[in-house]
């Protein structure tokens, strides 16, 4: 974690960075997040995800609590501060400290919290070892699409996957769909060769990543279709893969201890990771 942070105005050792105990963040989960990756000292798809920020920020009638131009310089002194050359940057605003009232107050000043942490660089390599996913019952609210800090749900899922020695576990509605991953999008290869993976709507979150795969495989020619896919025909698919902003593109090579496809990663995920490494090499 970063020995320096950022609240509301301040750079602040780690150690020292606090809020209020009423802040509308700590008591309700009314607050908005992002996690933007760095690569080469910049950050990969800043503008998507200042886009995605800004968005949530207005779903919820929370203000800006500054200007674009004004945040990222704050985040490129906050990463110059503490040296990221390779990690990620987590941004969280919340409407602010008020006293305790369900009801959103008036003439509130957001909060506004950073922080960052180093993460090793994107390797090919690393990055397409195969993983395994779980399926659970998707339990969260049903307004995915606002990236809030309400994460007990995706919690829960990811300890339940990581107790079952999987990496992520993929949430299922009421019909039998996949939604999404607990911190990451799901996708699945199937025997005609279409990349699937599902259209954005209230029950999942846009992935920045995510639109940049899709952006990717359009430029390369690659065959996607964006429409709900069921656990069946997860399993019964040639590839798997989820996308996040810090785990990049990962091949998923069991689903319910069920082998995909060859139980390896396959050649379409291998060819979107190039791609996606390839577009990663670009922020330099």
């Amino acid at each position: 974690m970063s020995s320096i942070s950022y609240v509301n105005g301040r750079y602040v050792p780690h150690r020292d960075a606090s809020v209020h105990i009423e802040d509308r963040g700590f008591q309700f989960a009314d607050a908005v997040y992002e996690v933007i990756a760095v690569q080469h000292g910049r950050l990969v798809d800043g503008d998507g995800h200042f886009d995605r920020l800004d968005r949530s920020l207005g779903e919820l009638s929370i203000p800006e609590p500054m200007s674009r131009a004004a945040l990222k310089l704050v985040i490129r002194e906050l990463l110059r501060q503490n040296r990221i050359t390779f990690g990620a940057l987590y941004i969280q605003v919340s409407r602010g400290q008020a006293p305790r009232d369900f009801s959103f107050p008036q003439n509130v000043q957001p909060t506004l919290v950073m922080t960052t942490k180093r993460l090793k660089p994107f390797d090919f390599e690393r990055t397409a070892q195969g993983v395994s996913v779980i399926t659970i019952q998707d339990i969260r609210w049903k307004r995915c699409d606002i990236k809030t800090v309400s994460l007990l749900a995706g919690a829960m899922g990811k300890t339940e996957a990581m107790s079952k020695g999987a990496f992520e576990a993929w949430q299922v509605d009421a019909d039998g769909n996949v939604t999404e991953g607990t911190s990451s999008n799901a996708w699945i290869v199937t025997k005609a060769g279409e990349l699937v993976t599902r259209h954005t709507d209230s029950a999942i979150l846009g992935g920045i990543t995510r639109q940049t795969v899709l952006q990717l495989a359009a430029k390369d020619g690659l065959n996607y279709v964006e429409r709900p896919f069921s656990v069946a025909e997860a399993k019964a698919a040639t590839e798997a893969f989820t996308t996040s902003t810090t785990a990049f593109i990962r091949p998923v090579v069991k689903i319910d201890e069920q082998s995909v496809g060859e139980g390896k990663p396959g050649p379409f995920v291998l060819k979107l990771l190039k791609l996606y490494g390839q577009h990663i090499e670009n922020h330099k």
